[in-house]
């Protein structure tokens, strides 16, 4: 994986496997997001990956951060990173964790915290898109994944080029239910997006 430069240090990704071996002792719900989650859905490696995000529910934050004790994890809390203590809530602003295995080392993995509103998934960019938190992730091999469809809907705020392959490469996995519902979110969220048509055809 490339080493990527940062104001905060450097990032050298940790393989996905060994993060969600690490996950798998977690008795919580988490599951793989990010770019990952678009090639597990794809089922194949199509690009590089510049990190690995792993998300939870921000209820259970305090649970993930019992889990990486040993671990040096830091909030992104603008204008910059700091130290997330052990017994702290991070405030609703925090949704990314980037976290490595000691001070001074690369950064290996990121954790995103997603809302929820009871059993319902709720976007954070927008409160009006919700889905049932049973619907939100897939399940294969054991391992949790994004629903591609919520994972391109937080790609579709500001694409990039890997944003835009993304979606090329998905596009034709994913059957008319998901489409229609990236479709509708997306006419909520950011109007006329151009995926929109591309969705329908």
């Amino acid at each position: 994986m490339p080493r990527i430069e940062t104001l905060w240090g450097p990032w050298e990704p940790a393989p996905l496997t060994e993060v969600v071996a690490l996950f798998q002792g977690l008795a919580v719900p988490w599951w793989v997001s990010g770019g990952y989650a678009i090639e597990l859905a794809v089922g194949r490696s199509y690009r590089e990956h510049a990190d690995v995000d792993i998300s939870v529910l921000r209820r259970d934050q305090q649970a993930v951060r019992a889990l990486l004790a040993g671990w040096d994890v830091h909030a992104a809390d603008p204008p910059g990173l700091r130290p997330w203590p052990m017994d702290e809530v991070l405030p609703g602003h925090v949704h990314d964790i980037w976290v490595r295995e000691h001070p001074g080392g690369p950064w290996r993995f990121q954790l995103m915290l997603d809302e929820a509103d009871g059993e319902m998934w709720v976007y954070r960019r927008d409160p009006r898109i919700r889905r049932p938190l049973s619907t939100l992730t897939i399940v294969d091999n054991g391992v949790a994944r994004i629903a591609p469809e919520v994972q391109l809907l937080f790609k579709a705020k500001d694409p990039r080029p890997k944003d835009e392959l993304d979606f090329t490469e998905v596009l034709p996995v994913l059957d008319r239910v998901r489409r229609g519902w990236l479709d509708e979110a997306l006419a909520v969220a950011y109007g006329d997006h151009p995926w929109r048509a591309r969705l329908r055809n």
